[in-house]
């Protein structure tokens, strides 16, 4: 049986379909559905190995990015992806989504509880910001991450600024939490320590702010004609690492 992805999508939200079809170019039967149909139904989580939230700009990203998508989703449906989570889950937020999973509580959850220990907040630069940048992972707790070498992805967004206390920021790096940095000096909104994506202690549930699903095949690069061709584009590993160690389990 292939494993069950549940793209969740909202109002603004924009990036749903290239990241059902990163799951599906990797084995995994992709759906999208609203979140209201899944306040209708929650049980639905039962049927699903893995939760993702997309990018976007949900409920046009008022009050703060992902804070109303964060508000609906612990409001109706926390003892369910509570659930989900426990029952061995995997979950991630790409951007957009990454804000809701922080927002939430969900990530990255260093006490268990779904306090909010972290944000992510204005871009540094105060603008909006759309490049490419490198990144190291951290690939000891977090199944997402295949493995430490660096990789590329592009970045799209406004407020991906990650902010922490420094007692928090020490128990996710004695953790391995801090599962994406920003290298070589490409570091786009001024997080702290370099932060670009974090896990929860169980490293099935993944935020980042960079976008994996816009570079699945080499020719979503910018310099694809100019540099030597690729297998693949970086992207797809991430998506095939989760899966991978989910089917393995």
């Amino acid at each position: 049986m292939k494993p069950k992805v549940l793209v969740l999508r909202a109002a603004g939200t924009n990036c749903e379909v290239e990241t059902a079809y990163a799951f599906e170019a990797v084995g995994a039967t992709a759906t999208i559905l609203h979140v209201n149909r899944l306040r209708e139904k929650p049980d639905l989580l039962r049927q699903h190995q893995v939760l993702a939230i997309p990018g976007g700009f949900s409920y046009g990203d008022d009050v703060a990015s992902g804070r109303i998508f964060a508000n609906e989703l612990m409001s109706a449906l926390r003892d369910q992806l509570l659930a989900f989570v426990d029952r061995g889950g995997f979950a991630i937020g790409i951007c957009n989504g990454f804000q809701v999973l922080v927002k939430s509580g969900l990530l990255p959850r260093i006490a268990g509880d779904t306090a909010q220990h972290a944000t992510l907040t204005d871009n540094t630069s105060g603008v909006y910001t759309d490049r490419w940048v490198r990144l190291i992972g951290d690939s000891k707790r977090c199944a997402w991450i295949p493995d430490d070498e660096e990789i590329e992805l592009p970045v799209a967004h406004g407020e991906g600024r990650f902010v922490a206390s420094k007692e928090v920021l020490a128990k996710l790096n004695a953790g391995h939490q801090i599962a994406l940095r920003y290298s070589s000096g490409t570091n786009p909104n001024g997080s702290t320590d370099d932060i670009a994506g974090v896990c929860d202690p169980t490293g099935r549930v993944f935020g980042l702010m960079p976008h994996p699903e816009r570079f699945l095949r080499w020719e979503n690069h910018p310099r694809w004609t100019r540099e030597p061709r690729r297998a693949e584009g970086d992207g797809i590993r991430l998506f095939r690492s989760a899966i991978t160690r989910l089917t393995e389990n």
